[in-house]
C-alpha cells in the first residue's frame, strides 16, 4: 500500500485548486493500494470549518472531508494557521483536528509521493 500525502495550502472556495484537491484525494481513498493523508495549511484551514452552507448544487468542502475520513482517509489542520485566522478545534469538523508541524513532518517523511496545492 502506498502512502500518500496532499498538502493543500489555498482558500476553501474560489480556487479550483483546492476543490481539485479534495476530490483526487477521495478518489484515491477509494482505492485498496493507498493511504490517503491530508494536511490544511494557510487559507485551507478553513475548509475544515464544520456546517458550511453554500448555494444549491455547490459543493461543501466540510463534507468531501467527512466522505474522506469515513474512507480512511487522515485529515489535519496546521495549528498555527488555525490561529492566524482565529479558529480554533470547536469551528472544525471531528474529522480534521489541529495539528502541528511535527506531524506534517512525520507524515511526509513516511509518504511517497508527497504533492501540494
Amino acid at each position: 500500500m502506498r502512502k500518500i500525502l496532499i498538502i493543500v495550502n489555498g482558500p476553501a472556495y474560489g480556487a479550483d485548486e483546492t476543490f481539485n484537491a479534495l476530490r483526487l484525494a477521495l478518489a484515491l481513498a477509494r482505492r485498496d493500494d493507498a493511504e490517503v493523508s491530508l494536511f490544511l495549511m494557510g487559507d485551507a484551514v478553513t475548509c475544515a470549518i464544520a456546517g458550511q452552507k453554500t448555494p444549491n448544487g455547490y459543493y461543501t468542502l466540510d463534507r468531501m472531508l467527512t466522505t474522506l475520513a469515513r474512507h480512511g482517509g487522515h485529515i489535519a489542520c496546521c495549528g498555527t494557521c488555525m490561529d492566524a485566522r482565529g479558529l480554533t478545534e470547536a469551528h472544525l469538523i471531528p474529522e480534521a483536528p489541529r495539528s502541528t508541524m511535527d506531524e506534517l513532518a512525520a507524515w511526509t517523511v513516511e509518504s511517497d509521493p508527497v504533492m501540494t496545492f
